[in-house]
């Protein structure tokens, strides 16, 4: 008896002493990098009339640390490239500047042919700004095109861009919007991991989801498919008593949009990175206000 006490009594304290070790050990760990902690926002949001050096300055001095460009566009390449220099301000990506006018589920293929020719130079020229993703609408679903077809037609000239995103090193990144397609987080994981390759991944919007679903569920599901996120508020009194559309017109922290559970969600998934403005933009003065708006948000 006094045997089988003894050794009984032995184990309880090596495991006793195996989960103080870990207890202490897990004390120590490193704290959760911030989900959010470069802040960027579009260039169509600079409303003040000024040259590309200029608007690069005034977007670093505001405490931004990047801004994200069309492509294609009418930019002159040697100037942004010299005032990203100069001023430090990053270049972390692109924005297809074709996708809606020209969606890559449209009927007419040579107009999904043109799109395809346009996100390949978007990938091009975000090769040059020094940026790791170009930001696609993958399809618009509409009365002329069905699910179905927006589904195949999108994956299938997607897949045509798969060998220049290996050449530049540049992803593919696709946003959830309002184009009635890819309307479920399962889904849209799913959609991209279709593709079965590296260079694709999503480009999450946290305010367009609010339509349909809750920012943390997109968040759970998509988990390391996200490669950026896109910043805006949404208000469902505002959308119910002025409109659909009304409901994007609110503040940062004023609208329904739970940002600390979007930052938990996002801390859980191991999402470090940068987060994109993506609202009404203005002068020296509005642009301050949305800085010091993200600010809180990275926070919440």
């Amino acid at each position: 008896m006094q045997r089988r006490e003894f050794l009984k009594n032995t184990a309880l304290a090596a495991t006793a002493a195996a989960v103080g070790t870990t207890l202490v050990s897990d004390a120590m760990a490193a704290p959760l990098a911030r989900p959010m902690i470069k802040k960027s926002l579009k260039w169509g949001m600079v409303k003040e009339e000024l040259s590309i050096m200029d608007k690069f300055k005034l977007l670093k001095d505001l405490g931004y640390d990047g801004v994200e460009l069309d492509s294609p566009d009418n930019l002159d390449m040697k100037e942004v490239l010299a005032a990203r220099d100069k001023t430090g301000l990053e270049l972390p990506g692109t924005v297809n500047s074709m996708h809606w006018k020209l969606p890559l589920s449209d009927p007419d293929p040579k107009k999904r042919e043109e799109c395809v020719k346009s996100i390949e130079k978007a990938l091009r020229d975000t090769k040059q700004y020094g940026g790791t993703t170009v930001l696609v609408v993958p399809g618009v679903v509409n009365a002329s095109v069905s699910y179905k077809e927006a589904y195949e037609r999108s994956q299938a000239e997607i897949r045509k861009l798969l060998p220049v995103a290996e050449e530049t090193g540049v992803k593919i990144a696709f946003e959830n919007v309002w184009n009635q397609f890819l309307l479920s987080p399962l889904e849209a994981a799913r959609y991209v991991d279709e593709f079965n390759h590296p260079m694709v991944g999503w480009y999450f919007d946290v305010g367009n989801v609010l339509r349909y679903s809750w920012p943390a569920s997109w968040i759970e599901a998509l988990d390391k498919r996200i490669l950026k996120l896109d910043l805006k508020e949404f208000s469902f009194k505002k959308q119910n008593e002025l409109g659909l559309w009304k409901g994007f017109d609110v503040e940062f922290m004023e609208g329904d949009c739970n940002w600390s559970d979007v930052n938990k969600a996002l801390q859980k998934i191991g999402y470090s990175g940068w987060a994109s403005a993506e609202v009404a933009g203005g002068d020296r003065k509005r642009l301050l206000t949305i800085r010091e708006k993200m600010d809180e948000v990275f926070k919440a």
